[in-house]
């Protein structure tokens, strides 16, 4: 063999040698961020159930365990994804006190479009008067108390031709520590007046202007109602807060906190979106972000009046329930 030839054979060895070692460093390199990322998750995951998991007491003294809330209703649930590329979540915000049946405040429909990367929030308020299957008339709020998420899909379906594929329920104390991990300096909010209400549950004080509101006032901000529009002005600020805390999730702070919101939230929720529905549409929403969040709310103003039924019901939101069917499907489907 010629020299030239063994000197390049060696200079080609060398070569081979550098870029396998490149290899094993970037390999090494790789291999550490992903160890790193799986503990700082892990960590980060196990942080947040860990701040969640303490007692609190109810009205008479005793304590309970929020986890005794959860995962109540996911077998019975008969909604089906029909993989049209929309995904539509029943939400709902639910009071829970000790033994008591569950009270649900708020009532919404969210829709993720993956195609068409839209979202959406449709709020029905929870005095409007419709038809519960099996039990005939009564406000739409009266339909979780009596059947859960189930018959809640239900109605909705029949009386506005709409058909929830999952469902998701917060207790409101939950909603308070998602906020406050999403956001420990607060969200900022431009009240529009001073607010205050006081009950034996509730305890709103908000003053005009521009303030960063903690959980604990984020949350009375969205469900004080003590006012001449009650329901429909409400029903207002929680499409606003939806709005904010989205600003906040997706945010680079926001995404940093994703693990250990995750484990925040596990006590606090009952659903059947699994974890892998979870982290499609997390991925897509972070990495593909909507621009707004489209908003809804049912009745309409110009399909509305007052009116008092027999007792126990009381006053009620009624409507004309074709147009109240067509405007929300119309919102939904186009």
């Amino acid at each position: 063999m010629e020299r030239n030839d063994v000197m390049s054979e060696r200079r080609s060895l060398r070569t081979r040698r550098k870029r396998k070692r490149k290899k094993r460093f970037f390999i090494a390199i790789i291999f550490l961020m992903l160890i790193t990322t799986l503990s700082y998750t892990g960590y980060e995951y196990m942080m947040g159930k860990q701040e969640s998991q303490g007692r609190v007491s109810g009205d008479d003294g005793s304590d309970y365990t929020l986890d005794e809330i959860s995962s109540k209703y996911k077998d019975e649930f008969k909604g089906v994804d029909n993989n049209d590329g929309k995904t539509n979540v029943l939400l709902l915000g639910v009071d829970q006190r000790n033994d008591e049946t569950p009270r649900s405040d708020t009532i919404m429909v969210a829709q993720y479009d993956e195609d068409g990367n839209k979202a959406k929030v449709a709020s029905i308020m929870r005095d409007m008067y419709v038809d519960i299957p099996g039990h005939g008339y009564n406000k739409i709020n009266a339909a979780f108390a009596l059947g859960g998420p189930e018959l809640m899909r239900q109605t909705i379906k029949e009386n506005f031709g709409i058909d929830v594929e999952y469902y998701s329920i917060i207790d409101f104390d939950g909603f308070t520590h998602i906020v406050d991990t999403l956001a420990p300096d607060g969200v900022e909010v431009d009240i529009e007046k001073d607010m205050q209400y006081k009950a034996a549950d509730t305890n709103i004080d908000l003053k005009e202007g521009t303030h960063d509101l903690n959980g604990e006032e984020l949350l009375g901000y969205a469900r004080y109602r003590s006012d001449s529009k009650g329901d429909f002005a409400r029903v207002e600020r929680q499409q606003e807060v939806i709005k904010l805390l989205k600003e906040e999730a997706v945010s680079i702070n926001g995404v940093m906190k994703a693990p250990r919101l995750l484990g925040t939230l596990q006590p606090y929720i009952d659903t059947n979106v699994g974890s892998g529905k979870v982290l499609g549409l997390s991925k897509d929403m972070i990495f593909n972000p909507v621009n707004d969040i489209e908003t809804f709310s049912l009745p309409t103003d110009d399909n509305v009046w007052n009116e008092r039924v027999e007792y126990p019901i009381g006053l009620v939101l009624a409507h004309d329930e074709q147009q109240s069917a067509e405007a929300i499907q119309e919102f939904l489907k186009e």
